[in-house]
């Protein structure tokens, strides 16, 4: 198993990247290079700077990828809102996904806090 395999943040994280995935399998064609591959990354992201920042040799450095997270996360709440709001999400996704996501945030915060500096 790898590092961060066994923290918890990043499992959910990973979850919620699957979820994103889902729902935005039902985006229009159209959005295939805008907010369909905008929204990935950014889900992507999160758990990716986990898995990076957990490779890193120091606890500093592991918390600025955690910081990197955090940012991500906030954008995805962003581009899913927007989604929402454009019609491209149902409200029963979004509300799932979203619920998912605020699980990851609380998680990534909490580690971000117990890294320290």
């Amino acid at each position: 198993m790898k590092p961060y395999e066994r923290l918890d943040a990043w499992r959910v994280c990973h979850d919620l990247v699957l979820a994103v995935y889902r729902v935005t399998d039902s985006y229009p064609a159209r959005e295939l290079y805008g907010l369909t591959s905008q929204t990935r990354r950014s889900a992507a992201s999160i758990a990716t700077n986990i898995a990076e920042g957990s490779a890193k040799r120091g606890r500093r450095e592991f918390r600025r990828f955690l910081d990197i997270s955090l940012g991500s996360l906030s954008e995805l709440s962003y581009l899913l809102l927007l989604a929402r709001d454009l019609g491209l999400l149902e409200q029963d996704a979004w509300e799932e996904v979203s619920a998912l996501r605020e699980r990851a945030g609380l998680l990534v915060w909490r580690l971000y806090r117990s890294v320290g500096t």
